[in-house]
């Protein structure tokens, strides 16, 4: 399952996956599901993938959500905007204009900026076996990254 999926890494994909599946509340995809509230049964993805989506809703939902809907050995690969010298996430509620979140969070539509905490808000979630990638060299060429980008692949503690 993957959550609004990128085109160049969703077109890889369907090449390689043939159980491939794109999820997206707004945007076209193969489900249309809430990541707060997924209307999924448990256990039932092996593998989700969501890449600059957690800074955009209710993390913590959306993160246990995820943890649910994942089999025993299942794992979550994400990516989030992180500022790797912040320890803690940059969040603030009462910032809800776009031009505020734009100019605070670098998006209007943004409602955090990670810290280092992350990884903590990962292993609320359950996911306590959390490998971090960082994106160089052709990897970021062949699938469209961000240099430097770092990626967390992080398995369900069952």
């Amino acid at each position: 399952m993957h959550f609004a999926p990128e085109k160049s890494l969703s077109e890889q994909f369907r090449k390689i996956y043939s159980e491939y599946k794109t999820a997206d509340l707004y945007a076209n995809a193969d489900l249309k599901l809430d990541l707060e509230n997924l209307s999924l049964q448990s256990g039932s993805y092996n593998t989700i993938i969501c890449n600059h989506v957690l800074e955009h809703v209710d993390d913590f939902k959306a993160m246990r959500e995820m943890h649910r809907v994942l089999s025993g050995n299942g794992i979550l690969i994400c990516s989030v905007p992180i500022i790797e010298g912040w320890e803690t996430t940059y969040e603030n509620k009462s910032i809800t204009s776009e031009a505020e979140r734009e100019l605070h969070f670098d998006q209007r539509d943004h409602v955090r900026y990670y810290g280092r905490d992350f990884r903590d808000r990962l292993k609320t979630a359950g996911f306590n076996h959390i490998q971090e990638v960082t994106a160089y060299g052709d990897d970021v060429v062949k699938w469209g990254l961000i240099r430097g980008e770092k990626f967390f692949i992080c398995k369900k503690d069952i």
